[in-house]
């Protein structure tokens, strides 16, 4: 298997080489309007459009944003993410309230509804308007854009059935809703949503349980930066512990290190070679 040079435009399953190319999208949100412009038509998409909200205080966001391309295969979405010492602070703040989940099933953490809620409408407008070919529909997300992508998702497929998205790919995303929503999306999305987890990232484990929790499709990536489809609680726990003994002089910054999109885009590369 190696790293393959352009993007499949017509997958429909799961694979590394396509979680590969997804969490390139989800880096690309990163970047300025010009920059995805060209890098997605690079990427054979000849359609982008950009959402974006901003918020006053004392909303712990300055804005939300995220882009959609098409072609005449695939559509995908991707949802900008935030440092992490921004979420980890709003994450661990206990007093937010929680938002009602889409179509009224279950709820999610504030932040999340609210900064979804400021863009959704734009989304699903554009997701609309350029499916004219029965494209498939993927999200894509990173840090708090994954914990988006999840519920842009779950908010399709509870209030517009028709609608059910091919794919949702995370990458260190934080917990994001409670066990009754997450327990619609497991079986909505069985085999369609799949959350990437590297080692010691310190964001998918905010906010705290019980009350949030994550779904089912965990992709875990090892110390040295291998995938894994099941891992113990056992093997994940030593795992994670020799993670962090890596850098003897920074443990503790171990879990925001392990949190970049860059590392998770290298570890799915080398799975690939």
């Amino acid at each position: 298997m190696s790293v393959p040079t352009a993007m499949d435009h017509k997958a429909r399953t799961y694979s590394l080489a396509h979680a590969y190319w997804l969490a390139q999208a989800a880096d690309l949100s990163y970047k300025d309007r010009a920059t995805i412009e060209n890098q997605a038509r690079n990427w054979g998409f000849d359609r982008v459009r950009h959402h974006e909200t901003r918020f006053t205080p004392p909303f712990p966001l300055e804005d939300t944003q995220a882009f959609t391309m098409a072609s005449d295969d695939m559509i995908i979405t991707a949802f900008r993410g935030t440092e992490p010492a921004q979420i980890r602070d709003w994450l661990s703040d206990a007093t937010t309230p929680p938002w009602p989940g889409p179509a009224k099933t279950g709820y999610v953490h504030y932040g999340f509804g609210q900064a979804l809620e400021s863009i959704f409408p734009g989304v699903k407008d554009t997701l609309r308007e350029y499916r004219t070919n029965g494209q498939t529909v993927w999200f894509t997300g990173h840090s708090l854009g994954g914990a988006l992508a999840m519920l842009a998702g779950a908010r399709l497929y509870l209030e517009d059935p028709k609608l059910l998205a091919d794919g949702i790919y995370t990458y260190g995303q934080p917990r994001t809703c409670d066990r009754m929503l997450v327990a619609a999306c497991n079986k909505g999305f069985k085999q369609r949503l799949f959350r990437f987890v590297n080692n010691n990232d310190i964001v998918p484990q905010l906010p705290p349980e019980p009350a949030y929790t994550h779904a089912e499709t965990l992709r875990y990536i090892d110390s040295v930066g291998k995938v894994h489809e099941t891992m113990s609680l056992f093997g994940g726990l030593a795992d994670r512990a020799k993670g962090l003994t890596a850098d003897a002089f920074a443990p503790a910054s171990d879990g925001v290190r392990d949190h970049s999109i860059r590392k998770y885009i290298a570890a799915l590369e080398k799975n690939l070679t």
